[in-house]
């Protein structure tokens, strides 16, 4: 029945909770206990008044919430003599009656009707069952194979239930052993070859690699929220894929952007042309406004088209070599447009005389950089 209860008990716990793996020395106790026995039966005369004392040091593990294994080292003290009629089994003559040596199944049966809650409860009621060697100091120094069955009661106590006390109830059977005088056939149950123990103990349970000194509950999500995490997930997944399509497209703008920064810093300068008409007009940096200091010379060339008619002028307007080739491109034709725009609106000198022409930047004409930023005019009919 007991072997029937630890499979039982073994499908029951894992079917009602999910722990947390336990390493080899997880959830292992240690413990001490101290009682007192008798005969199971009033086989010899004043039996029950033959209670001998006995000691118990304890040490097991739980290897589920239901089902662990216990070793017991049983010393049992004879209070009453050397009368083997009046104690039978109980009484040797000797301080140390006996020795016992168990192993023992445990059954949290708690845990098996109720399921485990993540912590041990607060009463708790744990079935033993197991065999082990008796060894009696008579004159036969007899040796016995024994099967012990019991019931402990416990509390558990503390701040992470790290301590247990408990009261046991039990009975050890001689299965074989001790010679034919107890008239019972060998490796059987007899009430006639059997103790009744009752003891009181306490058990500390040693810290687990879960943080605690019992079973963790796992924690566990149902498919709902499995799903739903998921979803968040490829949500996430599709926002990183935007991204970096959004990224690869700045990289291929960043990479044209850079292709003709590198054209235009590439580009050859202009080579300067001898101009062919003094004067010529010199502007500020970065400026394509004449300066009034500069309109006498505007005036010249105004004169000199007056003077012939059928001249024609090319203005070409330059820059200095400092800053952005672009940019200096731009202000050289700048430039000569606004010489052009004078000599039109100011001078009344026809639009179709005159062409012009940015010629970018140049460091060739003057030897003095600031005189590089000019409009020199060339007769185009000479």
């Amino acid at each position: 029945m007991f072997i029937a209860a630890a499979a039982i008990a073994v499908s029951a716990s894992a079917q009602k909770t999910a722990v947390t793996a336990s390493k080899a020395l997880d959830n292992v106790y240690v413990g001490f206990a101290a009682g007192a026995e008798t005969k199971a039966t009033k086989w010899h005369q004043g039996a029950f008044r033959a209670f001998n004392p006995n000691a118990t040091l304890i040490v097991g593990k739980n290897f589920t919430t239901v089902f662990g294994l216990r070793a017991e080292g049983v010393v049992r003290f004879n209070a009453h003599g050397a009368d083997r009629t009046k104690c039978g089994w109980v009484g040797t003559g000797r301080f140390v009656n006996g020795l016992d040596v168990n192993l023992l199944g445990t059954f949290n049966l708690n845990n098996l009707f109720a399921g485990y809650k993540g912590e041990p409860r607060k009463l708790e009621f744990i079935a033993l069952y197991g065999f082990g060697w008796t060894h009696v100091f008579n004159g036969n120094h007899t040796n016995a194979i024994n099967s012990k069955a019991g019931l402990d009661i416990a509390l558990n106590l503390g701040a992470k239930k790290q301590w247990q006390i408990f009261v046991e109830p039990s009975i050890t059977y001689a299965m074989q052993g001790y010679g034919s005088w107890e008239g019972a056939t060998p490796f059987a149950y007899n009430l006639n070859r059997a103790n009744l123990d009752l003891k009181a103990g306490i058990i500390y349970k040693l810290p687990t690699s879960n943080g605690t000194h019992n079973f963790a509950i796992e924690q566990l999500r149902d498919q709902a929220e499995i799903d739903a995490l998921n979803a968040q997930i490829n949500g996430l997944r599709g926002d990183l894929d935007a991204a970096n399509n959004a990224n690869a497209q700045k990289d291929a703008q960043i990479a044209q952007l850079k292709k003709a920064l590198a054209d235009c810093e590439n580009k050859p300068v202009v080579e300067a042309k001898a101009a062919n008409l003094q004067p010529s007009v010199i502007f500020r940096q970065g400026k394509s406004v004449i300066d009034k200091a500069q309109e006498a010379n505007v005036e010249m060339i105004a004169r000199y088209m007056k003077n012939n008619k059928d001249a024609k002028v090319k203005i070409s307007g330059y820059a200095s070599p400092e800053g952005n080739a672009e940019l200096n491109q731009k202000l050289s034709e700048a430039r000569a447009a606004a010489v052009k725009d004078m000599l039109v609106k100011k001078y009344k000198i026809s639009a179709d005389r005159l062409e012009t022409e940015g010629l970018g930047a140049t460091d060739k004409l003057f030897d003095e950089v600031e005189f590089n930023r000019v409009a020199l005019f060339n007769d185009t009919t000479k």
